[in-house]
C-alpha cells in the first residue's frame, strides 16, 4: 500500500557513483536512502586518478578535505618509451594544474575514496545507508513517483520515492530491468594490477619523484603512480586477454603480461619475475547510446549507464559528474516536468561521455602505435611544450559541470 508522495531519493549501489549521488541530492535538501547488496563495504579495487573536473565536485560536497591526506598530488604526467624509459612528453600537474583548472589533480586508492565518501555520508543526517539489501525491481507510481521492491535476506518489502538512481555498476541488474538484453560487453582487454611499497629498490630507481608515468609500447602500455601519501606505487598494465567473469579481480594465466613486460626496459621487465603477484581486471563497456532514463522517476549513472575503457582515466570522474548534474537537474525542475528534465540531462551527459570515450580511443591508438606511426607520435610530442599539452585538456579538466 503506497503512502502519500514521499520526498526521498532512492539510490541502488554504494560505490563511487551511488555515494556521490546521495551527497549531491542531500546537499539540495532531499532525503536519500542508499541500498547496497553487499553485507559490508570492503576494500576493493586499486588506484585511480581524479582529475580537477572530479575533485572540484568532491570539494563542493565536503569530501575533498578528508581525502587529501590519503591522496597524492603528482607534479606531472610523464609519457615514456617502455623499451628504453626515454621521456616523450610531460603534462604539468601539481600547483600548475590547480591554477589552470581551479582544482587539484589527485591519485588515490579506490578504497580511500570510498572511505572519504562514506565518512561524509555518515555525517549527513539526510542520508541513510542500508547494506545487505538488493533493489530487485521498480514500478512507476502516480502517488509516489516510483515504488521499488527490495530484498534483505529472505524478507521482501516495497517503498516509494521520487526517483530511483541506478548506480549498481557495470553489471547492473537495474539496467537489465529497463533494457532487457543490453549487457556489458567485453573488449577482450585485461588490466593487470598490483601495488609495490615505495621503499622497494625497484621503485626508488624507476620513480625518483611522485609523477604519474605511462610507459608506451606497441603491444601494451603500463601506468604507474603513487598512492597513500607516496608509501606505495600502483601499477596497471593493459594487454589483450581472455574474457573473465563478473568479478573485479581474478587470477588468469599471467603469460600475456609476462611476455609483454619482457619486451620492455630491464626495470619494467623485472616486474614480470613475480607475475603471480598481479591480479586481473576485465575491461567491459556499456553502449552509451542506449537509454539511461525511464519516465521521470528512474536514471542510470556511472558504469551502469556508460562503462568505458580506462584510457582517458575518467571512469570515476564521469560517475561523479553524473551524480552532481543529475541532482542539479532534478532539483531545479518542477514536479510536473521531471521527465523532460531528465531527458535534457541525459542528452547533455551523453554528448560529454561520448567525447571522453573518443579521447580514450585516441589515447589507446597513440600509446600502442608501432613503426612509422610511433615515430610520428614521438616527433609530434617532442614538438609540443608541456603547457600546450595541458591546454589540450582544458575542455575536460577545466569544465565546471553544474546542470544541463
Amino acid at each position: 500500500m503506497e503512502a502519500e508522495r514521499p520526498s526521498r531519493i532512492i539510490v541502488a549501489g554504494a560505490g563511487i557513483a551511488g555515494l556521490t549521488a546521495a551527497l549531491a541530492f542531500a546537499a539540495r535538501g532531499f532525503s536519500v536512502q542508499v541500498f547496497e547488496r553487499s553485507p559490508e563495504l570492503g576494500e576493493i579495487g586499486a588506484g585511480l586518478q581524479l582529475s580537477p573536473n572530479a575533485t572540484r565536485i568532491l570539494d563542493r560536497l565536503g569530501v575533498l578535505a578528508g581525502l587529501e591526506r590519503l591522496a597524492v598530488r603528482p607534479p606531472a604526467i610523464v609519457l615514456r618509451n617502455a623499451k628504453d624509459l626515454r621521456e616523450l612528453a610531460r603534462v604539468p600537474l601539481g600547483a600548475s594544474a590547480e591554477r589552470r583548472w581551479g582544482a587539484p589533480y589527485l591519485v588515490v586508492h579506490r578504497a580511500d575514496l570510498q572511505k572519504a565518501l562514506l565518512a561524509t555520508v555518515a555525517r549527513t543526517e539526510k542520508i541513510s545507508l542500508i547494506t545487505n539489501t538488493v533493489v530487485e525491481d521498480f514500478q512507476p507510481s502516480e502517488s509516489s513517483g516510483v515504488v521499488i521492491k527490495i530484498r534483505t535476506g529472505g524478507v521482501e518489502r516495497r517503498l516509494g520515492g521520487m526517483l530511483l538512481v541506478g548506480a549498481d555498476g557495470v553489471w547492473s541488474k537495474l539496467r537489465n530491468r529497463v533494457l532487457p538484453g543490453v549487457a556489458a560487453r567485453s573488449v577482450r582487454l585485461v588490466a593487470w594490477r598490483r601495488t609495490i611499497p615505495a621503499d622497494n629498490p625497484l621503485i626508488r630507481n624507476l620513480f625518483p619523484d611522485l609523477t604519474v608515468n605511462a610507459f608506451l609500447h606497441p603491444g601494451f602500455h603500463l601506468v604507474a603512480y603513487p598512492l597513500r601519501g607516496g608509501s606505495e606505487f600502483n601499477f596497471v598494465a593493459f594487454t589483450q586477454g581472455q574474457v573473465l567473469g563478473e568479478d573485479w579481480s581474478g587470477k588468469p594465466d599471467p603469460a600475456p603480461l609476462r611476455d609483454m613486460l619482457r619486451r620492455s626496459a630491464t626495470p619494467l621487465a623485472a616486474l614480470a619475475e613475480d607475475a603471480d603477484a598481479w591480479t586481473a581486471w576485465p575491461i567491459h563497456t556499456v553502449d552509451s547510446a542506449k537509454p539511461w532514463i525511464q519516465h521521470g522517476n528512474f536514471a542510470l549513472i556511472g558504469d551502469a549507464a556508460h562503462a568505458m575503457t580506462p584510457f582517458a582515466a575518467q571512469g570515476a570522474a564521469m560517475a561523479i559528474e553524473d551524480a552532481w548534474t543529475l541532482a542539479a537537474a532534478f532539483s531545479s525542475s518542477p514536479s510536473t516536468d521531471l521527465a523532460k528534465s531528465l531527458a535534457t540531462w541525459e542528452q547533455a551527459r551523453r554528448l560529454r561521455i561520448q567525447k571522453v570515450a573518443r579521447r580514450g580511443a585516441f589515447n589507446r591508438f597513440v600509446w600502442h602505435a608501432a613503426g612509422p606511426a610511433a615515430w610520428g607520435r614521438n616527433l609530434v610530442l617532442a614538438s609540443r611544450s608541456p603547457e600546450s599539452l595541458a591546454a589540450d585538456m582544458d575542455w575536460l579538466y577545466g569544465e565546471d559541470i553544474n546542470s544541463p
